[in-house]
């Protein structure tokens, strides 16, 4: 993670030397797929217009034959070429410079900066700095901070295993800050960075529910899994070195708000989550927790809604890697044809679970990708 500003502004120093080696096909390539991750290294220019774009340009593509690539807009310029009003390829390196600013204020701040103060720093109106910094890290500022004290803490812990100091360390102003911004992440809790769940107890039990056997299992905070046709086994290699003890009766409020979730999802009450993943899976996972029952997203609505709308491919595999089912309800995600896509508990169980929600049987399912 400290490592983020010098990459961003590397990136951006190296554009020109890694444009010059880049052929025509490579860069036609790029601009139609329209790929932002290109934007900021290859100049499209189009002769009929006289007017050059960035790769990501929302316009429609000319013919390839009037097309020719530049390095920089100032090379475009330079042959004749004015800048695109509605993708403003000029910004791009601006853009990511203020980005890269952001990050190493972020980092060697004791304190979460603000959006504003960040904004003010690099020269940019809030809305829109949110806007390009979500763009190019996936995450808002905020969410970048989080992050960024998160790790410490988990650094911290794995040191010297006492939370208080853990949360100080780490730039917390004090355990309240840190229990704050744990339930941002899912509930996530000390316990969840600990090296294997050492020193934590897992308490766990079957029972059965509408759409079968399920397993379920829990830390002190919250529910760590849930998952249909599962063993013992599965949380012994999650949390190899925490103590694991079958409870049926320590869960029981636990289970009855799981086959509430199922059964009636509509009126169904919130029940802690003790969960953890990369950055981006936990992105994902926050965001399918904010569709309501009854409603349905498609797996590019998710991309999109997490700032990274080429991502569809690894939104599906987040889904998949969901570690909560129902409760983190990525049985409400589906294709964008409206067919079901996939599920861990199998389809026949996403057929179900939606009804319930009051939803019609989707499209029959086709053999498209995601």
């Amino acid at each position: 993670m400290a490592s983020l500003a010098h990459e961003l502004a590397e990136r951006t120093s190296a554009s020109v030397d890694n444009v010059s080696r880049l052929d025509a096909e490579t860069a036609w390539a790029a601009f139609m797929r329209r790929d932002r991750t290109w934007d900021g290294q290859v100049i499209g220019a189009v002769k009929t217009t006289g007017i050059y774009c960035k790769p990501s340009c929302p316009a429609r593509r000319p013919k390839r034959e009037n097309v020719e690539f530049f390095a920089t807009g100032k090379e475009a310029r330079a042959a004749g070429y004015r800048p695109c009003l509605r993708c403003k390829p000029d910004e791009v390196g601006r853009d990511r410079e203020a980005v890269a600013r952001a990050v190493k204020l972020i980092e060697h701040s004791e304190e979460a900066p603000t959006l504003d103060l960040l904004a003010t720093a690099v020269g940019y109106a809030p809305h829109h700095f949110q806007r390009i910094f979500k763009r190019d890290l996936g995450v808002s500022p905020a969410e970048y901070a989080r992050a960024l004290r998160n790790r410490r803490t988990e650094a911290a812990l794995k040191a010297n295993g006492r939370v208080t100091d853990a949360v100080y360390d780490a730039g917390y102003s004090g355990p309240s800050s840190f229990y704050s911004d744990a339930k941002e992440r899912l509930g996530m809790t000390p316990s969840a960075w600990r090296d294997g769940g050492r020193g934590e107890t897992v308490r766990w039990t079957h029972f059965d529910s509408p759409l079968g056997q399920m397993l379920i299992a829990s830390t002190t905070k919250g529910i760590c899994r849930l998952t249909f046709d599962d063993s013992e086994a599965s949380l012994r290699r999650l949390f190899p070195k925490a103590t694991i003890v079958e409870d049926a009766g320590g869960l029981k409020q636990l289970i009855e708000g799981a086959l509430e979730a199922i059964e009636r999802p509509l009126a169904a009450r919130e029940l802690p989550i003790d969960v953890a993943g990369t950055a981006f899976q936990e992105s994902v996972w926050r965001e399918l927790r904010k569709i309501p029952a009854g409603e349905t997203r498609s797996y590019a609505e998710i991309a999109a809604a997490i700032g990274q709308p080429k991502a569809v491919r690894a939104v599906g595999t987040a889904n998949g890697d969901n570690h909560v089912a129902v409760l983190i309800p990525c049985h409400r995600v589906i294709r964008s044809d409206g067919s079901l896509g996939g599920y861990a508990g199998g389809l026949d169980r996403k057929r179900k679970l939606l009804a319930a929600e009051g939803h019609r049987d989707p499209a029959p399912e086709l053999p498209l990708q995601l």
